[in-house]
């Protein structure tokens, strides 16, 4: 399973997926996400068969090649993307949470897990066409404690990055903090 080496490539595909439409200081996925491929059946075993130690142990090594990079040395907070609470209580945990806890492990940061949520129950993003993501997402997160985040450099966290749209959704919420510096990690793509 190769890196992506993303982390320490400017202009990489994720942050060419997202550049124009967040102010973004930086973004990098670890791994690729295929059809056929490793990472893939990490994601589901992570999301939907309860694998909580994997998504620490995916944490970590996210953890470990965000520190290959300087990219990401001035990041104060770990932000993972919420989940709607029912979905939360029908899993029993949030996988980006988890993917946070394990950066945190090598990469010390604070994990802010109350300062956003998602307010509006939206269906699932794997079950979206492409064009209707950013519709499904859109005003679904809600900056609850603006005053945690007022002029950090956050790093958002999620498991996948596809189009771009839940990451979108999350930064357009996030927009109204004051002095707030966004850049994003994924644990995988699906684009580049």
């Amino acid at each position: 399973m190769a890196s992506t080496e993303y982390g320490a490539m400017p202009d990489n595909a994720a942050e060419r997926l997202l550049m124009g439409r967040i102010r973004l200081e930086a973004a990098t996925a670890i791994y690729h996400f295929k059809s056929d491929n490793t990472v893939r059946r990490m994601v589901h075993s992570m999301k939907f068969a309860g694998n909580t130690e994997l998504c620490l142990m995916m944490g970590r090594q996210m953890g470990l090649e965000l520190l290959r990079s300087s990219r990401f040395d001035s990041v104060d907070v770990l932000l993972p993307v919420p989940l709607h609470w029912m979905r939360r209580l029908k899993r029993g945990y949030n996988q980006s949470e988890l993917l946070c806890r394990g950066i945190a492990e090598v990469m010390p940061r604070e994990v802010n897990t109350t300062a956003m949520v998602r307010h509006r129950y939206t269906h699932k993003q794997s079950q979206q066409k492409g064009h209707l993501r950013a519709e499904n997402v859109a005003g679904a997160f809600r900056v609850r404690r603006p005053d945690e985040l007022a002029g950090k450099h956050v790093l958002l966290v999620d498991d996948v990055l596809t189009t771009g749209a839940t990451l979108c959704a999350c930064a357009d919420a996030l927009a109204s903090v004051p002095g707030i510096r966004i850049s994003v990690a994924t644990f995988s793509t699906a684009a580049g």
